[in-house]
């Protein structure tokens, strides 16, 4: 599988977020590493507890260039690679106080990262072979969007739309205050013709409503299994139909061979357990 590059606005936004991360864990200074005599070296591994794919590289790697220049990691894996329980993923040497204060900051990006990755495989492979392509939500952690949406595509599964400033997604509430989907799309257009609409609905009637409108895409809201069915029957063709509503991976195959093009889930970013790593100094000196 080709792991997904960091986009420019990630690559921007790892040093402010690791910045950050270092500056609430450090804050005045690590007194605990104190207790190192200045100067010890030290070799360190980093090592998976549970199965995972892996997913938050530079993270790690931008934590201990903060810290400290002079610190070597050395990555034994890819970044996307499935890893198993006692793999060592990376070996780090170089100044003993700046790997111990590294450590935390370093796993929790790790740890994160890997769970959506790791999470976001899974959907992926659930869809495989059937057409549908899996999507993200805007329901992640604050201050990881970027990181958490990067991560869903090392895992295989696509992005929604980074934020509220790129395309529309206009919801039932967006719809009530309106007036109404013809005039929620209408107004739309007027504000930016060049971005992408999509509306929510919740039933057939309102679908047929956000067609003749001409919507760009049409996300399904919560929908029965009868009215997916009754999709074939509707011409659709030109508009994307995306499904949503409290997803998980074993859902997926309900909409294979249904006309649908997209899912998408919250689940890939809110819905993940971190992953168990651990970093070991294995040579002081």
């Amino acid at each position: 599988m080709q792991i997904s590059k960091l986009s420019p606005a990630t690559q921007r936004d790892i040093p402010i977020c690791v910045a950050r991360a270092l500056n609430e864990d450090i804050g005045s200074g690590d007194i605990t590493a104190m207790l190192i005599p200045k100067g010890a070296m030290a070799r360190a591994q980093i090592i998976a507890r549970e199965p995972a794919v892996l997913c938050g590289q530079a993270w790690a790697d931008e934590v201990f260039k903060q810290l400290d220049h002079s610190i070597c990691l050395q990555w034994n894996t890819d970044e996307g690679s499935q890893v198993m329980t006692g793999q060592i993923l990376a070996t780090l040497t170089g100044d003993a106080r700046g790997l111990l204060s590294g450590e935390r900051t370093a796993l929790n990006f790790l740890q994160t990262l890997s769970a959506t990755a790791t999470c976001a495989r899974r959907y992926a492979q659930s869809a495989s072979g059937s057409g549908l392509r899996v999507l993200d939500t805007r329901k992640t952690i604050p201050g990881l969007r970027l990181a958490q949406k990067y991560a869903v595509a090392v895992g295989g599964c696509e992005n929604h739309r980074i934020g509220l400033f790129d395309a529309f997604l206009i919801k039932e509430n967006h719809i009530a205050a309106c007036g109404g989907i013809q005039s929620a799309i209408r107004t739309a257009r007027a504000i930016s013709a060049d971005k992408r609409i999509e509306i929510e609905v919740e039933n057939i009637a309102e679908l047929r409503l956000a067609l003749s409108a001409g919507a760009d895409a049409i996300m399904l809201d919560n929908f029965s299994t009868a009215d997916i069915s009754a999709l074939s029957e509707i011409d659709v063709a030109g508009t994307e139909i995306e499904v949503s509503g409290n997803l998980t991976d074993t859902d997926l195959v309900k909409y294979k061979n249904t006309g649908i093009d997209f899912v998408s889930s919250g689940s890939l970013t809110k819905h993940i357990a971190a992953i168990d790593l651990s970093m070991r100094i294995i040579d002081p000196t």
